[in-house]
């Protein structure tokens, strides 16, 4: 597959030339084994197994999902949630908490941020019960995820210490275990951010480095209302560095002075 077909793929999908093309050639190797698998000859068979088959469109939007992170990535970012956004939301006496990471990958992000509130803890005389939802597309990320798997190049922002609690050797050189206390309070789902979670009021969403930054802009704004939604008022929306929002929002404001955190004001 050359760049050419790549690129009407894409457009068969309304995703991004801008946000695939620097990771390009390792999705175009999944999709190169995909058509193998399926004994396409040529590009345009490939297509009319996507028009015909519903299981097989799938099975190639899977293919095209992205999972590049690591823990803790941009420290800017997790500094500002630790001594900003967070403490906001405590103080306003919560009993529970709700937070979403959409478009989770393969957890990296979502247990990034349990370890920042478990060592919170000893900062506030009472922390509200935690709810954590953790939706990607791709359920064999999702699997991933919840394994807890790590390589040590993923962990190299975590600090020596916060290494010594939150994670085990796992047996084999390089390979880390998330401690099994992490993983409580976190709900996995196979979910399509084109179509609403059914769940809504959360505090904080995560929404870093997905549809922004991966979808066309008719795709990416119909999704992001939806994510929008979901939000409670006075939460905060929190995307990638280098992605800006597809929409103007009255409802959403910078928080922090910062391009990539938002807090949602009351109407």
């Amino acid at each position: 597959m050359d760049d050419q077909q790549f690129r009407q793929l894409l457009d068969y999908f309304s995703y991004s030339w801008e946000g695939y093309r620097r990771v390009r050639e390792g999705v175009k190797k999944r999709i190169n084994r995909h058509m193998q698998q399926l004994r396409c000859r040529n590009i345009d068979e490939y297509f009319l197994y996507l028009d015909r088959d519903e299981e097989v469109r799938q099975q190639c939007e899977c293919l095209m999902t992205v999972s590049v992170s690591r823990f803790f990535r941009d420290r800017l970012l997790w500094k500002i949630i630790e001594d900003q956004v967070v403490p906001n939301i405590i103080k306003d006496n919560r009993k529970k908490v709700k937070f979403w990471f959409a478009g989770c990958a393969c957890g990296e992000e979502v247990y990034s941020f349990k370890i920042l509130w478990e060592s919170m803890r000893g900062r506030f005389n009472r922390m509200p019960e935690l709810e954590m939802w953790a939706t990607d597309m791709n359920p064999v990320y999702l699997r991933r995820a919840q394994d807890g798997i790590y390589s040590l190049s993923s962990l190299k922002e975590v600090p020596q210490e916060l290494r010594e609690i939150y994670f085990i050797h796992n047996g084999e050189e390089g390979l880390f275990r998330i401690a099994p206390s992490l993983k409580k309070g976190v709900l996995w789902k196979v979910h399509n951010l084109l179509f609403r979670l059914g769940e809504f009021n959360f505090q904080i969403i995560f929404l870093r480095n997905s549809i922004l930054t991966y979808y066309k802009d008719e795709l990416k704004q119909a999704a992001f209302r939806k994510v929008i939604d979901s939000l409670a008022q006075g939460g905060f929306l929190i995307i990638g560095s280098h992605e800006k929002l597809p929409i103007e929002s009255k409802d959403l404001a910078p928080f922090s002075g910062q391009t990539y955190i938002f807090r949602k004001i009351g109407k």
